[in-house]
C-alpha cells in the first residue's frame, strides 16, 4: 500500500509517521508513506497556495493549480483520491477496512475556507472524522491511517485482534 499525502504542512507527519504501529505497518506490511508539500507546487514567490473564492464569498479556498499539479505526479488509474472534510462521509470502521484493502490512497488536506470547486472532479471521496471542524485536514488524515494500519494483515502479529466491525 501507498499513502500520499498532500498537504502545506508536511513536517506534521514526520514524526507520528516513523512510530508504534505505523511504523510496523512500514516495515512489517511494506506500507509507503510520502507527505508532498503542496507549495512546491507554486510559480510565485511567496509559494501562495490560497486565493479568493471565484465566485466572491467570505474567506480564502486552497488553490486548485498546486493540487492538480501534484496530483498529476502521482495519481494511477488504482489510485482512490479522498479529501478531509467536514462536510464529508463520516469515518465508520467498515470505511477504514476498506480503506486499509487498497493499493493506493492519496489524503488531500485542505486549509482555509476549503478547496476551489474545481478540485470536486478530481476527487473520489470526503471524508469527516467527526461532528466537529479542525483547522485543516492534516490531523484528521493521522486518525484515519491510524485506524487502517491496524488492520493490514501482519501490522499487530495478532490478526484477530484487528477484526473489530
Amino acid at each position: 500500500m501507498r499513502i500520499d499525502i498532500l498537504t502545506i504542512f508536511p513536517e506534521v507527519f514526520e514524526k507520528p509517521l516513523d512510530f508504534g504501529m505505523i511504523k510496523r505497518a512500514k516495515e512489517k506490511a511494506g506500507v509507503e508513506f510520502n507527505a508532498i508539500n503542496l507549495r512546491d507546487f507554486t510559480h510565485d514567490k511567496h509559494r501562495s497556495t490560497d486565493d479568493v473564492p471565484f465566485g466572491g464569498g467570505e474567506g480564502m479556498v486552497m488553490k486548485i493549480e498546486p493540487f492538480f499539479e501534484a496530483l498529476q505526479g502521482i495519481k494511477k488509474e488504482t489510485t482512490k483520491v479522498l479529501l478531509m472534510s467536514a462536510s464529508g462521509k463520516k469515518l465508520t470502521q467498515k470505511k477504514l477496512m476498506a480503506l486499509s484493502k487498497e493499493t493506493h490512497l492519496v489524503f488531500v488536506c485542505g486549509r482555509y475556507e476549503g478547496f476551489d470547486e474545481r478540485a470536486m472532479q478530481f476527487v473520489d471521496e470526503e471524508i469527516c472524522i467527526g461532528d466537529y471542524v479542525l483547522s485543516g485536514g492534516e490531523f484528521a488524515t493521522l486518525v484515519i491511517i491510524e485506524g487502517m494500519m491496524r488492520l493490514i494483515p501482519g501490522v499487530l502479529g495478532n490478526e484477530e485482534s484487528s477484526i473489530i466491525e
